[in-house]
């Protein structure tokens, strides 16, 4: 005969799999939704760490190892500077780069974005052997230094090229000339299409001679290197980077959607701790009188508590070992046939491929089996605190009546605080916080809510007999009520705000295009998709402007220049465009009217993250902002330096922006030409 404790056991077995496969859909429900949490979750991780570590690479590759990078903040800078800093007693090695971004024309035809540097060869291999110049087998020795000879990595070969011979050749845009090249070898730096000549002859090429764009520096052992910049005294324009921070610059400029799709990852997985919540707190109540009796044979409520949490922990670990499958696969999907950055231009020329993480998949799937039993915590708690004998006589537990919905309100209140805390290290945590403690205080509030609503309906039902029993039903068991809605609500009250706030932002972004797009036809010298703003050689001339004013049909005529100005090396470059900006209102979507400008200042409009990320705030003067312009002082006249900092940059108004998250300024086209 089976002894209690044996019995006790095999009872407990058949309870919770007969729980768990007899009712497949309702827990499929729950252990889906933890799935899809973890799915999305964890495909944005390894998206993301996967073309952060291909952008790395290929940013070593291209950039090498230096200790330190000499960059001009927009544009370039007089090559006089190199002569300085080469000579200074405490660098061991120093090479000069000319970076431009251009476009590449084949001969049938085709435009390729291409980024062209223009190196030292003599001391190029010491910083970036990557970048050492490879002539082909039947080139000429000296073919380096060959005006129009240029050394393409693969991704450019692959691109612009269909011979190894020496007779390939190519055009690169200038302004609207096309120059003819060669191409005389190869270079091993992987990453976007890339293409090194000799600094001579790129200067030359692209009428730049003087000009540089920044110096790698190795600095002899020992030296400590902010003691260094500070002994430089660079000029304003001029600014010194570590290598590392082209990479955090990338990585600060894809966090927006990383942090947006990880936050909708953890919806899911909030609405599948709720889905838990309510499938466990169901099955409870269905089998109260089952737990009273494996309470009567000796299960303690400490043990039956046990027992559910293992349930909703089963529930949890098949979710998430299925998402973390599934996000595999997704991640694998989305490198594939959108990038590394999902088609939005952040890791511009970057093929990445899926790198797995272990440890990774170890905490998100954690995480997914933690929000499962979280959901079932609850539950469990009913099934601990159920009394044997009044349960197995039909009569359950007492109803409660106490004020929990003051939990609700004190719930919902810090809610609505924590929607105006500011942003953490520029993640609104806050806000994310905000909409959780809403959620969650006006779910815990559905009960008194349930009763306050039955309550002002009982009355008009009160003489007919099948409206009256299950009004009564939900006024009396008003918990049971609530759970069975709490999925519902917390599923849809968030699809509801998301489709709001879609909409919301379509609308506004439709306004905005009314505004900023008023023409009937545009043109521009740059590819839309391009893999970055290739301003340094890509424009229109003066004369070709003007040739197009005098085009029979045409009323009127405006030019737009767009640059990139580096204001932080943490931050990603602003862009900055120069326009007719005589009537600010009509061409841009400003907050607020404009400012007049005081004199002796000049007028920018800056748009709203400008405001929090540079403190350009309305009505003050920009600073920081004319240092950019000093590098261009220096090829104009000896009156350009004192006049732009007399005439300072005053911030006259603030604009949205809904086409660059860190930030644009606009400044009059006379005023930039000036």
């Amino acid at each position: 005969m089976a002894s209690v404790p044996s019995l006790l056991y095999e009872l407990l077995r058949q309870f919770s799999w007969r729980e768990l496969t007899h009712h497949p859909w309702r827990n499929a429900a729950a252990a889906a939704a933890v799935m899809l949490g973890v799915a999305l979750a964890f495909a944005t991780h390894l998206i993301n760490a996967s073309a952060l570590s291909e952008f790395s690479t290929a940013v070593r590759s291209v950039n090498g190892q230096p200790d330190l990078e000499l960059r001009a903040v927009q544009g370039s800078f007089n090559e006089a500077i190199f002569e300085q800093v080469a000579g200074n007693p405490q660098v061991s090695s120093a090479s000069p780069v000319l970076e431009l971004a251009t476009y590449a024309v084949t001969p049938d035809g085709k435009r390729t974005a291409l980024k062209l540097l223009g190196l030292d060869a003599l001391v190029v291999a010491q910083l970036a052997p990557a970048l050492m110049p490879i002539p082909m087998k039947d080139a000429d020795r000296f073919a380096l230094f060959t005006p129009g000879s240029v050394f393409l990595n693969a991704t450019a070969r692959q691109a612009l090229t269909s011979t190894t011979s020496t007779t390939s050749t190519f055009k690169i845009q200038s302004g609207l000339q096309l120059l003819d090249v060669k191409v005389a070898g190869s270079v091993s730096a992987g990453g976007a299409a890339l293409a090194v000549m000799d600094i001579g002859a790129a200067q030359d090429l692209f009428d730049k001679r003087g000009q540089l764009s920044r110096i790698d520096l190795r600095l002899k052992p020992g030296i400590d290197r902010a003691a260094f910049i500070q002994s430089l005294q660079l000029p304003p324009g001029i600014k010194a980077e570590e290598p590392g921070d082209a990479a955090e610059r990338v990585s600060n400029l894809s966090r927006a959607y990383r942090v947006n799709l990880t936050v909708l990852a953890l919806v899911a997985l909030f609405t599948g701790a709720f889905l838990v919540f309510s499938v466990l707190s169901l099955s409870v109540a269905k089998r109260a009188q089952q737990f009273a009796l494996l309470g009567v044979l000796g299960l303690t409520g400490r043990e039956r508590l046990g027992l559910v949490l293992i349930e909703s922990s089963v529930l949890g670990l098949l979710g998430s070992a299925l998402g973390l499958l599934l996000g595999t696969g997704l991640a694998a999907l989305a490198l594939r046939v959108l990038g590394g950055d999902l088609g939005g231009g952040y890791f511009a020329g970057v093929a990445p491929t899926l790198q797995f993480s272990w440890l990774a998949a170890l905490v998100y799937g954690t995480l997914g089996t933690v929000a499962a039993v979280v959901g079932g915590w609850w539950p469990a708690r009913t099934a601990q605190k159920l009394p044997p004998a009044q349960t197995l006589k039909g009569l359950g537990a007492a109803p409660t009546q106490g004020k929990k919905h003051w939990i609700s309100i004190i719930l919902i209140a810090f809610g609505a605080l924590l929607s105006l805390v500011p942003p953490v290290f520029g993640i609104p945590l806050g806000a994310y916080l905000s909409v959780a403690l809403l959620l969650v205080g006006g779910i815990t509030a559905l009960p008194w809510l349930v009763a306050v609503l039955y309550d002002a309906i009982a009355p008009f039902v009160a003489h007919q007999l099948l409206p009256l029993l299950a009004v009564e039903r939900a006024r009396r068991v008003r918990a049971s009520a609530a759970v069975a809605v709490s999925g519902v609500v917390a599923s849809l009250s968030l699809a509801v705000a998301l489709t709001v706030m879609v909409a919301s932002f379509r609308d506004s972004v439709t306004n905005w295009l009314d505004v900023v797009l008023p023409a009937d036809l545009y043109m521009r010298t740059a590819l839309p998709s391009g893999a970055g703003a290739a301003a340094d050689t890509v424009y229109f001339t003066p004369e070709f402007v003007s040739s197009i004013a005098k085009v029979k049909g045409i009323e009127r005529i405006s030019t737009l220049r767009t640059t990139s100005i580096s204001l932080d090396s943490n931050q990603p470059a602003v862009a900055l465009i120069a326009r007719d900006v005589a009537d600010p209102s009509s061409v841009l979507p400003l907050v607020g009217n404009p400012l007049p400008v005081p004199p002796g200042h000049i007028a920018i409009y800056v748009s709203e993250p400008m405001v929090d990320l540079y403190g350009a705030r309305p009505g003050a003067v920009f600073d920081s902002f004319s240092a950019s312009f000093m590098p261009l002082a220096k090829t104009n006249s000896a009156q350009s330096a004192p006049d732009l900092i007399a005439n300072r940059f005053y911030v006259a108004g603030v604009w949205r922006d809904y086409a660059r998250q860190f930030g644009a300024v606009v400044i009059g086209k006379a005023d930039f030409e000036r």
